[in-house]
């Protein structure tokens, strides 16, 4: 038994009679009908991500993700598509422009803005099981809150312990407002800068672990040397896993980029999420122009901005924001 949507909004306000010896009672049919839609979608969607979860259920995943911050499923990406995305980011690499500070990585390239550079990167922000973790932790009008490729060369120091959603500003202990994924274009090994983790970091109070990020970090450009970590600590995992692998972690975690003593340069890509009401982190709206934006399938644009945090939150002018990108001007931009 199946109802559209149109449908279930129509019986919400419908009921039924229950005739009973004693009385005439008057019982709402829409909750029941509204739950076994939802059992139907929750059904629906353990099928369309059992590819990805490696024999477990959703359910043994999200305990996972709930009891260490993070959880890992392997080689969820096949080799030639993994392949694609490296040949998409080369042109990137190769201009080999490097950060500007200690927090960045002063041997390491950063590719910001990744959707307005080429649409094939949607397909690392668009994977159903990100957006499954992404929207049970955030809510449905969860935005894309960034999107950057990291890569690694040989001799790259260990980055600052940080948190990705420090930037809310909001006090501890606290759920987390951000989930951060990790996808494994070169395999993360215990020696090329795989990134750390301290694990279950996200259920603790204000404390901060020695090494954490601060102001000068992204200010300073000075190489401190693979030999100085003071910020090394008993509790933190290198998330070594093979390429195509995919790591999901909570936005209130505290991780880092691992320092590369390999002879060869580690890539990932991070797409990051946040919740609807929050600002992102990047400027999505402005680091995809609209007639890039145009292009992206549907549910990339909503991720950009492109949506509504009900009940009108992000309204252009009073009207939803995707009706900008139906402009005609789009398709020949000046």
């Amino acid at each position: 038994m199946g109802f559209d949507r149109t449908t279930l909004s129509r019986l919400n306000y419908c009921s039924i009679v229950v005739a009973s010896p004693l009385k005439v009672a008057r019982a709402p049919v829409f909750w029941h009908v509204r739950r076994m839609l939802e059992q139907k979608i929750k059904a629906s969607e353990e099928a369309n991500l059992a590819p990805y979860l490696g024999g477990r259920s959703f359910a043994e995943c999200w305990d996972e993700y709930e009891t260490n911050g993070y959880v890992i499923f392997p080689e969820i990406m096949p080799p030639e598509q993994v392949a694609q995305q490296r040949a998409a980011l080369t042109p990137f690499i190769e201009a080999d422009i490097r950060g500007r500070n200690v927090f960045e990585g002063v041997q390491s390239n950063r590719i910001y803005a990744m959707l307005g550079k080429d649409p094939l990167f949607a397909e690392l922000v668009l994977h159903p099981l990100q957006l499954a973790f992404a929207e049970r932790e955030l809510g449905k009008s969860f935005l894309l809150s960034a999107c950057l490729a990291i890569n690694l060369h040989p001799g790259e120091t260990v980055q600052p312990w940080h948190i990705d959603d420090d930037h809310c500003r909001q006090p501890f202990p606290r759920k987390a407002l951000g989930v951060s994924s990790f996808w494994a274009i070169d395999p993360m090994t215990e020696d090329n800068g795989a990134t750390e983790i301290i694990r279950a970091s996200h259920k603790w109070d204000d404390r901060r672990p020695e090494g954490a990020n601060n102001l000068s970090d992204f200010i300073t450009n000075g190489d401190t040397g693979q030999d100085h970590d003071h910020g090394a600590h008993p509790d933190a995992i290198k998330a070594v896993m093979p390429a195509g692998s995919l790591m999901i972690a909570k936005g209130n975690i505290w991780h880092r980029g691992g320092a590369n003593r390999s002879d060869k340069s580690r890539l990932i890509v991070t797409p990051q999420y946040c919740p609807g009401w929050m600002r992102p982190l990047e400027t999505m709206l402005l680091a995809v122009p609209p007639e890039k934006a145009a292009k992206l399938p549907k549910r990339a644009q909503d991720l950009l901005g492109y949506s509504i945090h009900e009940p009108f939150m992000g309204y252009v002018d009073g009207m939803h924001p995707n009706r900008v990108l139906s402009d005609p001007a789009l398709d020949n931009p000046a």
